[in-house]
């Protein structure tokens, strides 16, 4: 973008498309995004009626999975009457409990967040409505009724909640308007991460700085908008719904009034945080006489949560094998079939407090693939940038069948036996061979302090596309901000995150 005069810089963003590749075919079919409302209206509502509809599929089930002769005074239609007009309640509690507010404020909200939240409000709703009803002698259902509704309302109340979800981000509605504020190396990463990743709803329609890094209009296509002080009449002209305020050369105070008078505008702020290397999912906010302090947990797990960790591993392992026996013997199949060579591939990696292991693959590639590696050195996707990793797309030594293995993930099952044996886990960081692991010094090395796992963040956050060195980063934020919680949350995200179209080399 060739620069302008300040006068002409106003009316620029005017005329601005929108970066995200969502937002692109949706403007191509001639779709008014001035039409929709925001996301939060949008999200609330279809969230709101996902619960009313599982509440009542459960409950409509349980009553005729369990009959019951005396049910007090209401036949089955009365019986179904009392319970929408009770839904009300169930939409309220959910209400209490921040189920409806998490989407419009968090970017990367899913449905597996929200199943802890989900879980207490059907449990203290079931039975609420069990004494109330049997208090009342209106109604005096059955423990057995209520139980079976209960156990289909915790299953059926998250799947329309993702249904809901997934027709929701089809929807311009969803698409939130945003601007960052601050140009440097912070708020361009913000950028890249935003526009690479469209399910995230976010078009970014340029950055805010006063004195930005590029003085040619944009940086990386991404336009500069203006200063910080035209930041108040951007909003408005654009309809910005978010703002993410980064790092900029203004100082503090500065700041500090710039977000106080972005508050009453009705926009949603994200502010990255000092320090932000260092927070992860489970650091915590609280206060001291009204100073907010952000809590780090303790880097060293106890026995107790080593414990937690490793019974997990046991139990999913041992589950995983059992349950997967069947499609194993297939392709291990279609393994011989397709080329010659051994079914599984054995490879030394890094484990935990630097003690080496083998970990146990689907063969993937032609028996002498290690022999070739020379052969195709020059098509390795990071030689010009990062030679750490050695990642191949298209690689030649691919066998057939074994494209479709990494492009599931089906190759890395067999790690399964790995976390049985004890050298592996469920979730962690992820496991390299040694002449990655050469290039992880310092703090970096803090990620050998748990077992390499199957899953982890890199694998819910793009598998392949992440560069080693934010690897790493995350590696790190996984093991100092450890959590059962987390762990169960990344396992539940990695299903939805291997149906995604990614590189896996």
């Amino acid at each position: 973008m060739s620069s302008t005069s300040e006068a002409e810089s106003t009316q620029r963003p005017l005329e601005l498309r929108p970066t995200g590749a969502w937002l692109h075919r949706h403007e191509s079919s001639g779709i008014d995004r001035s039409a929709f409302r925001r996301r939060g209206w949008l999200v609330h509502r279809a969230l709101a009626g996902a619960d009313a509809f599982g509440l009542l599929a459960a409950f409509v089930i349980a009553a005729i999975a369990v009959p019951v002769e005396d049910m007090g005074r209401l036949d089955f239609t009365g019986e179904l009457v009392l319970f929408v007009c009770l839904l009300p309640c169930w939409i309220l509690l959910a209400k209490l409990h921040g189920l409806y507010a998490r989407d419009e404020e968090r970017t990367d909200h899913s449905t597996v967040d929200d199943i802890t939240g989900v879980f207490n409000v059907v449990t203290i709703g079931t039975w609420l409505f069990f004494l109330v009803a049997h208090a009342s002698s209106v109604l005096t259902p059955s423990l057995q009724r209520i139980a079976l509704f209960w156990l289909l309302a915790v299953l059926v109340v998250p799947s329309t909640r993702a249904l809901a979800r997934l027709l929701c981000r089809r929807s311009a509605a969803y698409v939130q308007n945003t601007v960052i504020v601050g140009a440097g190396p912070v708020g361009r990463q913000l950028a890249r991460k935003a526009i690479a990743h469209p399910e995230y709803g976010l078009n970014v329609l340029g950055f805010v700085d006063g004195s930005p890094p590029s003085k040619n209009g944009s940086i990386g296509g991404i336009p500069i908008l203006g200063a910080p002080g035209e930041l108040r009449h951007l909003v408005s002209a654009l309809d910005v719904e978010r703002v993410i305020v980064s790092f900029t050369d203004d100082g503090a105070d500065q700041t500090v009034s710039l977000v106080r008078d972005l508050r009453d505008l009705g926009v949603q702020i994200d502010i990255v945080p000092r320090l932000y290397e260092t927070v992860g999912s489970n650091t915590t906010l609280h206060m001291i006489e009204g100073l907010p302090l952000i809590g780090l947990p303790k880097t060293a797990l106890s026995p107790s949560s080593r414990l937690l960790k490793r019974s997990l591993d046991i139990v999913g392992s041992s589950l995983g094998l059992a349950l997967l026996a069947p499609l194993f013997a297939v392709v291990a199949i279609a393994i011989k079939l397709d080329s010659r060579g051994p079914v599984f591939f054995r490879q030394i990696r890094r484990g935990e407090r630097d003690q080496v292991f083998r970990i146990y693959k689907f063969r993937t590639m032609a028996e002498d693939a290690e022999q070739q590696k020379h052969k195709v050195k020059h098509l390795n996707m990071h030689s010009g940038d990062d030679p750490r990793m050695f990642k191949i797309p298209n690689d030649p030594r691919v066998t057939g069948i074994g494209a479709l293995l990494r492009r599931t993930s089906i190759d890395e099952l067999p790690q399964l036996v790995n976390v049985l044996k004890g050298e592996m886990s469920l979730v962690g960081p992820r496991p390299l061979i040694l002449v990655e692991d050469d290039h992880v010094r310092d703090w970096a090395r803090k990620r050998l302090e748990l077992r390499p796992g199957i899953t982890g963040l890199w694998q819910v956050l793009g598998r392949s596309d992440i560069p080693f060195g934010e690897m790493t980063k995350l590696d790190y934020l996984y093991v100092t901000n450890w959590s059962l919680k987390e762990d169960v949350r990344l396992i539940l995200l990695t299903l939805p995150s291997l149906l995604r179209s990614r590189n896996a080399f």
